[in-house]
């Protein structure tokens, strides 16, 4: 015998049925004491366990991918920025100010990350869908809070990797900038 499940009744203690058990298995063993009583919340801390590690690995895995978006977006936007350096240099001849030229590449990047963020989630969507005609007593679902965390982070990401390279542009000087075709 490998393994013995019982459900202890609402007016039992847990602790208390584990201890007898324990002990009656003891005496059937000629006092070897060669079983181990595991209870319900004993497997669901387990599983607990698990769950936290698997997620957090998914954790590290999406922190890792979304370093790489952003190097990827800082990229796409300082190629950007140096194809555009003579079109920088008029903006800034004609009086905008490095906000204004900062802001143009933000917007830029945020666009890109908005567009790359709803082709993703259209996939996903697609894939839930699929899911649920190929397993149809699994409940699958994709809350509406994730939506929008995902939307947000990923604008949010592109933001963040793409200031560096728009606060250079908004640094360069008209004259500079014009003679660098």
């Amino acid at each position: 015998m490998f393994r013995v499940m019982f459900k202890v009744r609402d007016n039992y203690r847990v602790e208390e049925v584990k201890a007898e058990i324990a002990q009656r298995m003891q005496e059937l063993h000629e006092g070897e004491q060669d079983v181990t009583v595991v209870s319900p919340d004993a497997m669901l801390s387990t599983f607990d366990d698990i769950l936290r590690a698997l997620t957090l690995g998914v954790a590290g895995i999406a922190g890792i991918s979304l370093v790489v978006a952003g190097i990827l977006v800082m990229n796409v936007t300082l190629m950007s920025v140096k194809q555009r350096t003579a079109e920088i240099g008029l903006l800034k001849a004609i009086g905008a100010p490095a906000a204004q030229v900062r802001t143009l590449f933000l917007t830029e990047a945020a666009l890109v990350a908005f567009a790359g963020a709803l082709l993703g989630m259209a996939l996903g969507s697609v894939l839930v869908a699929l899911g649920r005609q190929l397993y149809p007593s699994i409940p699958f679902a994709t809350p509406g809070w994730a939506i929008w965390a995902a939307l947000g982070l990923a604008v949010g990401t592109a933001l963040v990797f793409a200031w560096l390279p728009a606060q250079q542009a908004a640094r360069l000087e008209p004259v500079d900038a014009l003679g660098r075709r």
